[in-house]
């Protein structure tokens, strides 16, 4: 008995391995030991296939299965030693390098900066970075933070750092499992007073995360076991550019589910949703993924415009609307907008059938021109129709 019980308790170690949470530490996010860290990153479209688990799944031991997800495009995500980045500019040096001090990054990652989506810089902008601190091991706190940003304005290399360490956006907290509590942070940068003639740009953030669940995640990448983690970020950016007076404004609330797992250094699936007229509305798809053909966005776009009609086009005020859309479309979602950009409604629907009707109570009163985007796995289009 004594020789048998080490056997069957070695037998059961795969099991009771996925009986828990996975613990998600510091050495699941990249360290560089061994250089440079590139991700392959597949871009699903917004519209989640209809087989896609609702994502108010929660709790443990959860089975995740989003095999049904396109890829519409991809990118890779890529991390370096900072002192790459920072050996390229006396400015980053002093500020992200050796010397740093509560600025002091250990990895660096070309990233766009976090401009606000519609602003029109007059000034070049390359080469952005965006600089992180992974705390060594021992040291306290265990997290991973943003420390700032770096980009070459008009061949001038810019660091752009947050208001104190305090006050730095602490994206993780270690270790993290199901297990842990909520946390958060709140953060705050703006641009140095030295390019104010050219432009300014701060943001304020409050960053919450908290793990909800965890259980075995399906993707086109493969299975894996995860522990979701929902980020919500509340932000207040404030933007001026070319001495004109500047305009500050909330962003509508914005959530991130991320599925994490041991080693893979980024989430294995993130969807992001934003909280638009009182609904949540996803808004970005993206997953790990091994490179794949990808059919282009136009192409997509193209077939699906070529076959989607509206009638009757003029419609009465009070009557439904029939949306043909190409067969096969799957699962499509449908906003209307008037002529400013005002949102009248938003709906998913199933797909299947070559048409969807939309009931009058979706425009409600609504009398005068409206723009119907109609997003599906397949592409992207817009009519224009007339309610009298």
């Amino acid at each position: 008995m004594r020789q048998l019980l080490p056997l069957l308790l070695l037998a059961a170690a795969p099991a009771l391995a996925q009986t828990t949470s996975p613990v998600i530490d510091r050495t699941d996010f990249p360290s560089l030991t061994a250089g440079v860290d590139s991700l392959r990153l597949s871009v699903a479209s917004p519209v989640l296939p209809a087989s896609a688990p609702p994502l108010s799944r929660r709790g443990a031991n959860q089975t995740w299965n989003y095999t049904g997800l396109v890829p519409v495009s991809q990118r890779v995500e890529s991390f370096v030693p900072a002192s790459v980045v920072t050996a390229t500019s006396l400015f980053y040096s002093f500020t992200f390098g050796a010397l740093g001090g509560a600025n002091r990054a250990t990895v660096a990652s070309p990233q766009a900066l976090p401009i606000p989506a519609g602003a029109n810089l007059p000034i070049a902008v390359t080469d952005t970075y965006q600089f992180y601190n992974l705390a060594a091991a021992g040291a306290t706190p265990q997290d991973f933070r943003s420390v700032g940003f770096g980009a070459s304005l008009n061949g001038t290399a810019i660091p752009v750092t947050y208001a104190s360490a305090t006050q730095q956006d602490v994206i993780y907290r270690f270790p993290l499992s199901f297990a842990s509590l909520a946390d958060s942070s709140n953060s705050f940068f703006s641009t140095p007073a030295a390019i104010a003639s050219a432009g300014y740009l701060s943001q304020k953030r409050k960053r919450v995360n908290k793990p909800d669940a965890w259980g075995a995640l399906t993707t086109p990448f493969g299975t894996f076991q995860t522990v979701r983690v929902v980020t919500k970020l509340l932000d207040h950016d404030s933007v001026a550019f070319g001495g004109m007076p500047g305009q500050g404004f909330d962003v509508p609330l914005t959530r991130e589910y991320k599925w994490l797992a041991k080693g893979q250094h980024v989430p294995v699936l993130t969807i992001t949703t934003r909280l638009l007229a009182g609904q949540e509305v996803v808004s970005g798809v993206e997953y790990r993924d091994i490179y794949r053909r990808i059919i282009s966005l136009a192409t997509r776009d193209a077939a699906l415009d070529a076959g989607l009609a509206a009638a009757p086009n003029p419609s009465a005020v009070g009557s439904a609307l029939a949306l043909s859309v190409p067969a096969g479309s799957g699962p499509l979602t449908v906003s209307a907008t008037d002529v400013v950009g005002r949102v009248l409604f938003r709906r998913s629907y199933a797909g299947g059938p070559a048409s969807v009707r939309i009931e009058a109570e979706a425009f409600g009163s609504f009398r005068g021109v409206a723009l119907l985007t109609v997003q599906t796995a397949r592409g992207t289009a817009t009519r224009r129709v007339v309610r009298e």
